[in-house]
């Protein structure tokens, strides 16, 4: 019975600092926009050329073999 006035305290304190970072959070516009990330995911960047393995891979695997 003794652990539960030191329990809820904590659990308080905890509850306080999760709603504190909870109006943090959205008042900084963390949650203004839900929906971009998942969007550019699908957009493709034509801007910039996919690099592939070109000379510079090759040579550093001929020189990790070599050791």
């Amino acid at each position: 019975m003794e652990v539960i006035y030191g329990l809820l305290p904590g659990m308080l304190l905890l509850g306080i600092i999760g709603v504190a970072v909870f109006f943090w959070a959205v008042r900084n516009g963390q949650y203004d926009d839900m929906d971009g990330a998942a969007n550019r995911v699908l957009l493709d960047d034509e801007d910039e050329p996919l690099q592939s393995g070109g000379a510079d891979t090759d040579t550093k695997q001929a020189a990790d073999s070599e050791k």
